[in-house]
Formats: C-alpha cells, structure tokens, sequence
C-alpha cells in the first residue's frame, strides 16, 4: 500500500490586505504553521511523500525570507514533497522555483514539478504526472498529457494539476485552466491531486480538491484541511481521508439589533473559540444614540478578545429618542440645534439627511464622553 498526503494552496506570502498590521502579521505567520503541521502528520501517518497541488506561494515576487521560512517549516517530514507551480506562482522564466533552485542547498528532499513529466517515487512504486502552468491562466487544459504518459507496470497513477474542473464548479470558478472532469478515467488515474478551489472537495471520480490547509478570506468553501490518501492496489483507486490542518476560523455574520446590544453578545458567544476567529460583522437595524453609543462600547470589547473583527453597519440606523437629549442635560440653543439635526436626519426628503445624522451622532457621543470624564 502507498500513501502520500496532498496539500494545496498555502498563498505564503498573501499581504492580507484590509486588516490592522499586527492582524496581517498574525495571519503571513499562521501560513507557515500550517506547513509544519503539514509536515507533522505526514510524517505521522507515515507518508511516503507529500504532494503540493499549487499554489505555495502568493506570487512570484515573494521575498526570500519568506522563501527561507516556508522550506524551513517543510523540515519536519524527511520524505520527499513534489511541488507544482500554480497559477499564483507559475513557472514563469524568473520565478520562486528559479530563485529556490538558484539558492543552492535546501533542507528538505525538495521536487519541483515546473515541467510536464513522470516523478517516481516510493522505490518506484508512485508514479506522479504533473501539469504545471507556465502562465497565470492557460486556455487549454495542460493535464491532456496524462492520456498519453508511460509509467512502469505496477507503479500507481496520480496525476498533480491546479486548475478548475470542468462541468464541475460554479462558473465563476472557470474563468481559466480548464480540467477535464473525465481526467482521472480518461489517463487511467488511481487519483487527481487538484489545487486552486480552496474547500475540501471530491469534485469526480477520484478526483480531489485538498483545499488550503488554512483558510485566507471570509466566505470561503470549507478550508483547513489537508488529504491523506491510500492506494492498496493500483488500478483499483484511491481511499481518501480528510484531515484537519486549519486553526483559525473566518466566520461572516449578520446581527439585527434594535436598541439592545444583546443580540450581539449572543452571536458572539457562540464562536467557539473567538481568539481563533477571524469576524466579519454585518449589522441591521434602528438604535438610539444611547443605544449606537453601547453597541460601540460592546464592538469594543469583542474586538479586544477576537483574532480580528471587521464590521459594517450600514445597516443599522439611528432613531433619536428624548430620552437621549435628557441624558445629555442640554438646554436651550443647543438644545434647539440638536433637535434640527434630528429633524433633518428623520426627514427622508432631506439631502442631508445621512450627514444630519452623523452629525447628530458625533456630537452626541463627544458630549457624553465629555460628561463621564467630568
């Protein structure tokens, strides 16, 4: 029996672009603890190789530390990784497979797979096609080789491509390199090793999405996972285990609130481990200004005990109550300035009504500040 793990997708080097600067860089370094989870349990599960389906790297332009880091969290599993230059970092003339080959030695039993050939590995046992791309987006489907590949009687076919397949995934997932959803039957595969849709997916007949081992964005489809696959006999295809190699979590949420911050805390308690969770928050609804002013306080203290929040209340809307200009003990002209603010801001009719309201808003919230500090 062989087995191998396949991974894809790591993005090392992905700027995370929207989050703060110690967010960002929390997230550049989980992409290197995942590789060495990686590494650990395939050495675990006693591996005979790991195969990277794409998409290591970000972008070609990566710097060497980052080079140097993603071969050095590889270190820990001694067997040989067979790495695939993906549509992010294509074997284009000058790239990171040159810039690594160039580097001289490597820690690890290192194959980059930058050209359409036949690795053998497990003492001839594991035959691996592999399907480079040579560009960002390739019309043509480039596994169409794997039809026509000689491998050594006995050894397992797999072949290792990164593209969409096919008749297969949502449009928007085809717009370039094209697999054929008959790939593995067609070239008499044990198994396909894909890259490039990031969720855990047997997407045809043994043929595998491994998905990043660790998600990179919000509404993604199932990351954090990795493949552990064993072929008992070639020819008679491939068991497929799923593992779990992701440890932060991207959760999108939507939160109606009326005047109450309740519902917030309610959704977030039911994160199960919220300093592992990256939120994108969406909020609805009416409050008062007191009521906007807790729901900004509450923000702030999920904030302080999550990974990274993000909100969006453009949504939630404020409805000034008396009760509000009570608590701000003001009278008089002041008094009569704020009560136009919030007559504009009610006015559907208003041209201003939006900059009424934030006006009404700000000088409510600095009031009150004001007075606590007092």
């Amino acid at each position: 029996m062989i087995r191998f793990l396949h991974t894809a997708d790591w993005q090392i080097g992905k700027p995370f672009g929207g989050f703060e600067p110690d967010v960002r860089a929390e997230l550049r370094a989980e992409r290197f603890a995942v590789v060495a989870r990686i590494a650990a349990l395939a050495r675990d599960e006693g591996c005979a190789a790991i195969l990277v389906a794409g998409d290591a790297f970000d972008d070609n332009t990566i710097g060497d530390k980052d080079i140097v880091r993603t071969l050095d969290a590889m270190a820990g599993f001694p067997g040989p990784w067979v790495m695939l230059p993906g549509n992010h970092d294509a074997a284009l003339p000058i790239s990171v497979w040159t810039r690594i080959r160039a580097g001289g030695a490597v820690p690890v039993d290192l194959r980059i797979a930058d050209t359409p050939d036949v690795t053998m590995l497990a003492d001839g046992r594991l035959a691996v096609l592999a399907a480079p791309l040579t560009r960002r987006h390739e019309g043509q489907d480039v596994t169409g080789w794997f039809d026509r590949a000689e491998t050594p009687a006995g050894a397992a076919r797999v072949g290792l491509a990164h593209g969409a397949v096919v008749n297969r995934l949502p449009e928007a997932a085809e717009s370039g390199n094209p697999i054929s959803d008959r790939r593995a039957e067609t070239a008499q595969l044990d198994y396909l090793a894909l890259g490039d849709w990031h969720g855990f997916l047997e997407v045809a007949p043994r043929t595998v999405y491994s998905g990043a081992p660790e998600a990179d964005r919000f509404g993604s489809n199932a990351p954090g996972h990795a493949a552990l696959v064993e072929i008992a006999m070639p020819g008679e295809g491939a068991r497929v285990r799923r593992l779990d190699t992701g440890r932060l979590h991207w959760a999108s949420l939507e939160v109606s609130v009326d005047n109450a911050t309740e519902a917030l805390d309610e959704a977030m308690a039911r994160l199960a481990d919220p300093l592992r969770s990256l939120v994108s928050l969406k909020l609805a609804g009416t409050v008062s200004l007191h009521g906007r002013m807790a729901m900004q306080d509450r923000l702030s203290y999920w904030r302080s005990r999550l990974f990274a929040l993000r909100t969006d209340d453009a949504g939630l809307y404020d409805r000034p109550e008396a009760a509000d200009f009570e608590r701000m003990e003001i009278t008089g002209f002041v008094r009569a300035a704020m009560e136009r603010l919030r007559a504009r801001a009610e006015d559907a009719a208003d041209p201003q009504r939006e900059a009424a309201a934030l006006a009404l808003r700000l000088a409510y919230v600095e009031h009150r500040r004001q007075q606590a500090a007092t």
